[in-house]
């Protein structure tokens, strides 16, 4: 679904969370003339697995629509650099969501939050497994089990959680990675 933000009854962050709670839900890309860090959080935290700006050359906007259907989480260039450039700043004056991120994390096992780590870095199912040396399927089964345990969507999501609990922060982590 392309959703815009802006409608009349209901503004589109409102519908995406209604959709994407129903039984097999499409997956919802949110086109929007405005890019705002609350606009882009509430976006994602409704399910909304792309982020995409009216200003995207209508071939871009087509292409988006078809990775986000392939599985594939979608920002725009301009998005992403905000929201890199929000990670880059430090805490945003949120600990209690922080906390709250960090109660979930540490409900999962540890092998599970090696994965959710892993997701919130980026990485490919095939990175993953290889990084964390791990069948593919082994890899699948664990972010099934996070998305069903949190109730989340998709994957953008668990990258949120464990960027909410400052897991990108640590210096090294289950992957293998630095800083």
């Amino acid at each position: 679904v392309l959703m815009d933000i802006r409608m009349p009854t209901m503004d589109g962050l409102t519908a995406t969370e209604a959709l994407r709670g129903r039984p097999d839900a499409p997956e919802v890309v949110v086109l929007t003339t405005f890019h705002a860090d609350e606009q882009v959080l509430r976006a994602i935290r409704a399910g909304a697995a792309g982020f995409v700006l009216k200003d995207t050359a209508p071939a871009q906007i087509v292409d988006s629509v078809r990775r986000v259907a392939a599985g594939d989480p979608v920002l725009s260039p301009a998005v992403t650099r905000q929201l890199m450039a929000r990670a880059a700043g430090g805490a945003d004056g949120r600990p209690a969501r922080a906390e709250r991120a960090r109660q979930r994390i540490a409900s999962l096992a540890e092998r599970e939050r090696e994965v959710a780590v892993a997701v919130g870095r980026g990485r490919s199912n095939a990175e993953i497994a290889a990084t964390l040396y791990l069948s593919v399927a082994t890899v699948k089964a664990h972010v099934s089990r996070i998305l069903a345990r949190f109730g989340f969507n998709n994957r953008v999501q668990i990258a949120l959680l464990v960027h909410d609990a400052g897991l990108l922060d640590e210096e090294g982590d289950a992957t293998g990675d630095v800083g």
